[in-house]
């Protein structure tokens, strides 16, 4: 996938992730498409570890959109969890 490719991903994964995840999480536009191509790369580095195949290899496969979405899931809890305890 190209680096436009990954940057397309990145950003509708990390609005699809910002949509699902419950709470108001305020982050613009560049840090949501930052959060959305990390959760890729950290959704295709889990699936891998775990023997699920290779996930982020094309653009239009369910498993590459998976992969984004549940990582940058993972990535904005742990955002809003550091953020709390830093706000407390």
């Amino acid at each position: 996938m190209g680096i436009i490719g990954w940057i397309v991903l990145g950003l509708l994964a990390g609005l699809i992730a910002k949509a699902i995840m419950p709470g108001g999480e305020r982050v613009g536009i560049v840090l949501t498409t930052v959060l959305g191509v990390a959760g890729a790369l950290l959704g295709g580095f889990l699936a891998t570890a775990l023997g699920l195949g290779d996930p982020i290899d094309e653009f239009f496969d369910l498993s590459t959109w998976i992969a984004a979405v549940g990582g940058s899931l993972l990535i904005l809890f742990l955002w809003s969890t550091i953020r709390e305890r830093r706000l407390a």
